[in-house]
């Protein structure tokens, strides 16, 4: 069972260390963006923390940033499960939705605000790439609607604040956001949009996944909770939204534009400036003692590319064994530094014939925006960077075991050269690091052995330490 609203995980998290407030007033121009920076650039995973700042600077309400992506175990805690669970919950998230459910009054509308008293000054949104953003920027769930099917989409859409009434927000083709503001636009009317700040985390989670069209990130998010998600109607927009929010920011996409960027973008570059839609808000709802919350991106790892991995994983995982059939698959995972996009895919399975591990490798590669995909034996623990080497190192011959797509439109890849004005097309790569050939028995001394061996290090009174999962993979071959 998820988290009833977004306060409570924040009160785990804080009991857990999981979560650090910072009691100082701090000024929104720099010193979050700076100090969630050397939160993820300079600790590791298991010691990482999100940051909640209490009193920020010309405003009355606290900023949280870091915490749903901290880390993995931060992550899973946001889930409501144990880290080694974070796959199953999912699969088991999107092999059952859950429709929302429509409630009349909402935590998220205690406050509200219309028009001019509606002023993005009043809230805590900081610059995240302090000397480099052109200024603050909202950084949280989008909420769109089809004017054709009614239908909504959440998604993240950076959103740079243009003045106290009206954003530019980075809504770009390619993207259902773009195609659905789209929609009201090519009518001459209004486009309805809101973001949806500190909500129950497993609707962010949800919506930072690369769900396939069609797929409501609301009733996944309701399948992840096990119970249908409470939405409520938007004061002044016709859009529905979580009603156990924090904050939501009301307003109307326009057919005027402006420049948007630079901005710190997740690959770890600075993003180019392009004219994207301005947005004009019509109304601020909030809790009477309201948290504001903020992905941190920019340079990873980084908060949106640990839960970006973190939940495309699963995604990918329930593909493969449920919409493909291929249930030898055991296990999927995504490097925790470029998330869903560009990032690197490994998957553990058993092939049963030849060219079978080659075939999952092109699937993940055509279904999702991954650059590179590598498989491995069922045996490996694709969670462990040593044993994935040691499989590469013993499994994988270049020539037989790379499969290489090219001309794939790749927009974010920054490895990719600006020829003559044209940006060149990227490419993927698959590794096939499944034993192929019968390498012999593992160097490895027998489980009988090596158990033996445990009881009589425990008498020698040397120190305790936890087995890592590949030699436990390890001990059952040897």
């Amino acid at each position: 069972m998820g988290h009833r609203d977004f306060r409570e995980f924040l009160a785990l998290a804080e009991q857990r260390g999981l979560l650090r407030r910072v009691q100082k007033t701090v000024d929104r121009n720099w010193e979050p963006g700076c100090f969630i920076k050397w939160v993820f650039q300079a600790l590791p995973d298991e010691k990482r923390f999100g940051l909640m700042f209490d009193n920020v600077e010309g405003s009355k309400f606290p900023l949280v940033t870091g915490v749903l992506g901290a880390s993995t175990e931060a992550y899973a805690l946001a889930l409501g499960v144990e880290p080694d669970e974070i796959n199953r919950t999912w699969v088991e998230g999107l092999l059952n939705p859950q429709s929302p459910r429509t409630v009349e009054r909402a935590p998220c509308q205690e406050v509200v605000l219309l028009g001019k008293e509606a002023k993005l000054s009043d809230l805590p949104i900081p610059v995240w790439t302090p000397g480099k953003d052109p200024g603050p920027y909202v950084t949280t769930i989008t909420v769109t609607r089809n004017a054709e099917t009614g239908g909504q989409n959440m998604g993240v859409y950076r959103a740079k604040v243009r003045d106290d009434h009206s954003l530019v927000c980075n809504l770009r083709a390619t993207r259902q956001g773009f195609d659905y503001t789209n929609t009201y636009l090519d009518q001459g009317k209004p486009a309805p949009i809101a973001w949806v700040i500190a909500t129950e985390p497993v609707i962010h989670l949800a919506t930072v996944a690369n769900l396939p069209i069609g797929v409501d990130e609301i009733t996944v998010a309701g399948g992840l909770k096990g119970e249908p998600i409470e939405m409520v109607k938007a004061k002044t927009v016709d859009l529905m939204v979580p009603a156990n929010a924090e904050m939501i920011i009301e307003g109307e996409v326009l057919n005027e534009f402006e420049e948007e960027g630079p901005f710190g973008e997740f690959a770890g570059y600075m993003s180019s400036v392009t004219k994207k839609p301005i947005v004009r808000i019509t109304a601020i709802t909030h809790r009477k003692d309201a948290i504001y919350y903020g992905y941190a991106s920019q340079i990873p790892p980084s908060e949106s590319t640990v839960i970006q991995s973190l939940s495309n994983a699963p995604v990918l995982l329930k593909r493969l064994r449920h919409d493909f059939g291929e249930l030898t698959v055991r296990d999927v995972f995504v490097d925790l530094t470029f998330g869903g996009l560009l990032g690197h895919c490994i998957v553990s399975m058993k092939p049963v014939v030849p060219g079978h591990a080659k075939k999952i490798g092109r699937l993940i590669a055509d279904m999702s925006l991954i650059k590179r995909v590598t498989v491995v034996d069922e045996g490996v623990d694709i969670h462990d960077p040593m044993h994935i080497e040691w499989a590469m190192n013993c499994h994988y011959n270049p020539v037989r075991d790379t499969i290489i797509i090219d001309n794939i439109y790749a927009g974010s890849d920054p490895s990719l050269r600006i020829v003559d004005g044209v940006k060149e097309l990227g490419s993927k790569v698959v590794i096939d690091a499944t034993e192929s050939v019968d390498p012999g028995e593992l160097s490895l001394p027998s489980k009988e052995y090596m158990i033996k061996a445990l009881d009589a290090w425990k008498k020698a009174s040397l120190p305790e330490f936890d087995i890592p999962r590949r030699l436990k993979n390890q001990l059952e071959r040897s």
